[in-house]
């Protein structure tokens, strides 16, 4: 069986490989360039796709010798440009808080980098990556079904939620059963200089001016009340939940609870302020099931950080679905990513509208 192996420069990635060589099959090792050189903001290190990345490249390198596999590097720089930093873009001018992963994964890593690969006529059978992560076939179901890591402090099934039954039909998640001690023992005993490497960077920690490039307008912090707090520096410099950075002075501790971009409004308010108990989801993609068109009981993640709580699913119009969750949860975000549980299978995921 051909193998094409998605390789980052990380240890989860490069013992990925090497499993998949020790079971006899014909790998390949790619890899994606997604930083463009004309950005000066990609000069900084902080974010997953800056030029530093040269040297994850290198190391990529050196486990594809070390297996004595054929590697390859695919340029992405401008698919990556106006699939992810342009929606990362346009999400924050809109108020919300995106997450980039779960559309990269999505758009670049399984659909785009695989259609370049094989019109460089790589050929291959299935897709496999360094993902903490189960996909399994339900033949009762007829339906490929994504589940969570055995090692649970690791499970990375969030960041996969919106893939297709087709991009499932063709992935293999090798190191779905392994724990991170296991996998960086295993890459130590063979060679790897990637066993003690650090985990991998997020999407972007810097200063977001830098990657929206366009000036804030200032406008008004306000209380749920309608009293004026304080000023903004620009309402895409702020997420719900966030504390820091405000500027006030006030009886109590205030966080963000709503951002209005069209009166260019920041409302503020105690962190008791922040707790709901329900959201409407929309762009939901559906993965143990084909549809919902009843409730369902579930649990619900909010964002990857976020431990899962009970709720409900109801579909309502326009394909978007009411979430009413047991108990009040803190900073439920617009933009951010919801994904629907059902033991260690994932439903489905989709947007807080």
């Amino acid at each position: 069986m051909k193998v094409l192996v998605g390789l980052s420069g990380g240890v989860d990635s490069s013992v990925t490989a090497a499993i998949l060589k020790e079971k006899g099959h014909d790998v390949i090792g790619v890899m994606m360039k997604i930083w463009d050189n004309s950005n000066n903001y990609l000069n900084i290190r902080s974010t997953c796709f800056g030029q530093n990345k040269s040297n994850d490249i290198k190391d990529a390198e050196k486990v594809c010798k070390a297996l004595k596999i054929p590697f390859h590097v695919i340029d992405l720089s401008e698919e990556f440009k106006d699939n992810i930093i342009n929606y990362f873009k346009n999400e924050y001018l809109s108020g919300k808080t995106p997450n980039p992963c779960v559309i990269c994964n999505q758009k670049i890593k399984f659909k785009i980098l695989l259609d370049k690969a094989k019109e460089s006529e790589l050929k291959f059978d299935y897709f496999a990556t360094g993902h903490y992560a189960k996909v399994e076939y339900y033949k009762k179901m007829d339906r490929y079904i994504l589940k969570k890591s055995k090692y649970i402090q690791k499970d990375q099934s969030y960041f996969l939620s919106f893939l297709s039954q087709e991009q499932l039909s063709k992935l293999l998640f090798p190191i779905g059963e392994y724990t991170k001690d296991e996998v960086r023992l295993k890459a130590k005993k063979l060679g790897f200089l990637t066993h003690n490497k650090r985990e991998s960077q997020d999407f972007y920690s810097g200063d977001y001016r830098d990657l929206i490039g366009k000036e804030a307008k200032k406008g008004l912090i306000i209380n749920n009340e309608g009293q004026t707090l304080g000023k903004h520096n620009g309402f895409w410099h702020y997420t719900i939940g966030q504390r820091r950075k405000l500027g006030i002075s006030y009886k109590e501790p205030l966080y963000v609870i709503e951002i209005d971009k069209a009166k260019n409004i920041i409302i503020a308010g105690t962190e008791q302020e922040l707790y709901k108990d329900e959201l409407i989801a929309t762009n939901v993609n559906w993965i143990s099931i084909d549809k919902l068109d009843k409730q369902m009981n579930i649990h619900a993640k909010i964002r990857y950080m976020h431990k899962e709580a009970r709720a409900s699913v109801i579909p309502i119009e326009n394909d978007e679905f009411f979430v009413k969750f047991d108990t009040h949860q803190r900073a439920i975000t617009p933009g951010q990513i919801v994904v629907f549980y059902d033991n260690d299978i994932v439903v489905g995921g989709g947007v807080i509208k």
